[in-house]
């Protein structure tokens, strides 16, 4: 059964007016956190209220006053079975243990990292209870001062209990595990002192670090990551999630875990363990449920230790199908018929992070057919896709664009995707292919569509050979969605969005609420403009018209610019005016 949202339950039993609850949202917003947290800062509520409600809201007991459950057992070792430096460091009171059940009081139910690595640490099952983060400190204290004067170990002092985290406090603050070392001048090496190759395998596959990587990464996939950052520092790793194009701080590591991390990550993309000086790159297969994610993982040294960024590649969380990428009908069949041509070149182009590869594919999608022969030269390849025959690039031992290419025009291909025209010999090759009966696919970095017909002439292509070849150029930029649980309306008031006059009575802007966490934002789509080369436009090339020329032409011809499409979706409440000025121009 579905929990309650904690907000409905607290208006419900009138704690908050909805005025409060919407107000702390905004607050929230802005100063991040779990929405408990503010209305205590904002003075709205007590510690006490927020876990009575989020007792009801879960259905666990709590810790009050007057049933103070806070009392551990003081005779069954509890303090050795939770650690002083963990139950500090992640305000964790453990308070009895039956069997492999260990009972333990916690502010913050809803930080599973933290109960995860709970069950990791004790190697229990764990019962919970809430109770109050100033009640949780002030047990702590009394349980553990009380245990060490047992075994005659040195009292614990009153700031000795420097507790972060609880409900809504920033999760930068919560290690996971806690971490008790410092890095070493070892560290810049890449290492620990005292630590062999041997050693260091034999702890990169511990139980806790294989379910820790385990653990980072479903959680990233089930977030809809796209990347997932670890960052060495002096005192902390930083562990950070790409979602929607911006990046999110997620609990992070100890970093005394730094070394099995990325040495686990190592031994599965079977990279050299030993190597930590050098940039290294690798691909793993994870396996989720009943289906299969490819991702991509690269390792550098920095002056900390290595960083490791893992790219996400989830055929089922991506459309590789033009119809799901959010193109409208018109531009969708202009697309469509551009890649049922023949022969030709077909460009899409951006900057990086733009989307390209994806709409790649989906183009690919759109030219498999059993008469045909398909092949792609990519760097690396991101989706395998069946039907279709795939090479990655590997310019270390001499396996460039241009040499696949040229291998390439001698297996009887009907369509060649490029991953990506880097230099002159490739896009000769490219031209030619198109030239002698080839239909070819690639992108380039440009800033829309029409400055890709100066960019392949500026590298060294003659505009007598760009004439007969080019098909379609794809400029595109990707937006994220509104969230529709919580989007608000606006009139489109032309003072206030400089003279704008939108054709919709309502535009919506971003708000925040629990689905999109708080971002206002859920999900992506993406805006483009597709210049159609036609008569109109061979004729500008052939004259080596400028650039200006070229885009004036198309927009007469029928394009949008990227920014005229992204009106078109403020227009249909797809996303936000703010959101569409932030990444095209106009």
């Amino acid at each position: 059964m579905a929990h309650r949202k904690l907000g409905e339950i607290l208006i419900q039993q009138g704690l908050v007016t909805d005025a409060q609850l919407k107000e702390a949202f905004k607050v929230q917003k802005k100063e991040q956190g779990r929405i408990g947290e503010v209305l205590i800062k904002m003075g709205i509520l007590s510690e006490e209220d927020i876990i009575s409600v989020l007792g009801t809201q879960l259905d666990l007991p709590h810790s009050t006053r007057t049933n103070n459950l806070l009392k551990p057992d003081v005779n069954q070792g509890l303090d050795k079975v939770v650690p002083f430096d963990f139950a500090k460091a992640n305000l964790v009171l453990p308070l009895s243990k039956e069997g492999n059940n260990l009972t333990c009081a916690i502010d913050d139910p809803l930080d599973l990292l933290k109960i995860d690595n709970l069950k990791m640490v004790t190697g229990c099952d764990v019962i919970l209870i809430l109770a109050s983060r100033s009640d949780l400190m002030s047990a702590i204290q009394d349980f553990y001062t009380l245990a060490r004067s047992k075994s005659m170990e040195t009292p614990l002092k009153a700031e000795d209990i420097k507790i972060t985290g609880g409900i809504g406090a920033p999760k930068k603050d919560v290690p996971y595990p806690p971490s008790t070392d410092k890095a070493t001048p070892g560290d810049l090496e890449g290492g620990q002192k005292g630590i062999t190759l041997d050693k260091l395998i034999e702890k990169a596959e511990e139980a806790p670090v294989i379910k820790l990587v385990d653990l980072i990464i479903r959680q990233a996939i089930e977030q809809r990551a796209s990347d997932i950052h670890i960052e060495p520092f002096k005192d902390n790793i930083n562990l950070r999630y790409r979602i929607d194009g911006a990046l999110y701080k997620i609990p992070p590591p100890s970093r005394t875990l730094l070394l099995p991390i990325i040495s686990r990550l190592k031994i599965l993309s079977k990279l050299d363990i030993a190597e930590k000086r050098l940039p290294q790159d690798g691909a793993i297969s994870f396996k989720i449920e009943d289906r299969v994610v490819d991702i991509r993982i690269s390792t550098v040294p920095t002056v900390w230790g290595e960083k490791a960024v893992m790219r996400i590649l989830d055929k089922e969380a991506v459309p590789l199908q033009l119809s799901g990428l959010g193109f409208d009908g018109m531009k969708l069949d202009r697309i469509k018929n551009a890649l049922q041509k023949p022969y030709g070149l077909f460009f899409v182009t951006g900057p990086t992070g733009s989307g390209k590869s994806t709409t790649l594919y989906a183009a690919l999608n759109e030219t498999i057919d059993p008469k045909k022969n398909i092949l792609t030269a990519e760097d690396p390849v991101e989706f395998r896709l069946d039907g279709i025959n795939q090479i990655a690039v590997r310019p270390e031992i001499g396996l460039t664009f241009a040499t696949a290419l040229k291998a390439f025009l001698r297996q009887d291909p009907d369509v060649i995707m490029v991953g990506e025209v880097r230099d002159l010999e490739t896009a000769q090759i490219c031209v030619r292919a198109a030239l002698t009966g080839h239909f070819v696919l690639s992108t380039l970095h440009t800033n829309d569509a029409a400055s890709a017909i100066s960019r392949l002439m500026d590298i060294g292509i003659d505009s007598y050979l760009l004439t007969p070849s080019l098909v379609m150029i794809l400029a595109q930029r990707l937006a994220r969605r509104l969230c529709i649980k919580c989007k608000e309306p606006l009139e489109p008031n032309p003072d206030h969005f400089g003279g704008i006059k939108f054709k919709s009575d309502l535009i919506y802007k971003s708000n925040g609420c629990d689905e999109c966490n708080h971002t206002g934002y859920k999900g992506r789509i993406v805006l483009t403009e597709a210049l159609l080369v036609d008569d109109t436009i061979r004729e500008l090339i052939s004259i080596k018209a400028s650039y200006a020329e070229i885009k004036n032409a198309s927009r007469k011809g029928g394009m949008d610019t990227l920014f005229e499409d992204g009106i078109k979706k403020v227009e249909s409440g797809i996303t936000s005016f703010d959101e569409v000025v932030s990444i095209t121009t106009t």
